[in-house]
């Protein structure tokens, strides 16, 4: 027969575990406006995009209804599309240029002081390792110095023995 001894240091299984939710930091009131402000400008973009889509397809039902010639229908129709891409490509372009001025910002207000930072401490850390060089290294080698030459000198004259 094995007897099993429980310790009070055993750990408990895994099942017994429960991972702990972490708790919500509440937001300010600051941060809850910015939210709903945020909130709001996408429901209104979606909204504008909704409806530049719709007038498209309205645009395209039409010229496919009016009755013109297929060439003309298709160069209609082309165009239309076209200057759908241009807009998107000019809203891409809108992004695009924000982010960069974003990194710019970043850059300047995040980076730059942290490198400061790190050129004081480095240079703190070049004026300690002098500090050390110069008042304790240089006087333990120059005793190291002194210790075997006078070892040397004694070795010479047999005291030593």
């Amino acid at each position: 027969m094995t007897d099993t001894i429980e310790t009070p240091n055993t750990p408990a299984p895994a099942a017994d575990i429960k991972a702990e939710a972490p708790t919500p930091v509440p937001l300010t009131p600051e941060e809850l406006a910015a939210q709903k402000q945020m909130r709001t400008r996408l429901i209104i973009l979606a909204i504008v995009l909704v409806v530049i889509l719709g007038l498209i397809v309205v645009a395209v039902l039409a010229l496919v209804n009016a009755g013109v010639g297929t060439t003309a229908m298709v160069r209609d129709i082309f165009i239309i599309f076209m200057a759908l891409m241009m807009i998107l490509l000019s809203g891409a372009l809108v992004v695009l240029i924000i982010q960069l001025a974003i990194l710019i910002n970043l850059l300047q207000n995040e980076i730059k002081p942290i490198l400061h930072s790190t050129n004081e401490t480095v240079n703190t850390l070049k004026g300690t390792t002098v500090f050390l060089s110069n008042n304790l290294v240089q006087p333990v080698l120059k005793l190291n110095e002194y210790l075997a030459g006078l070892k040397k000198l004694l070795d010479l004259l047999k005291i030593g023995r």
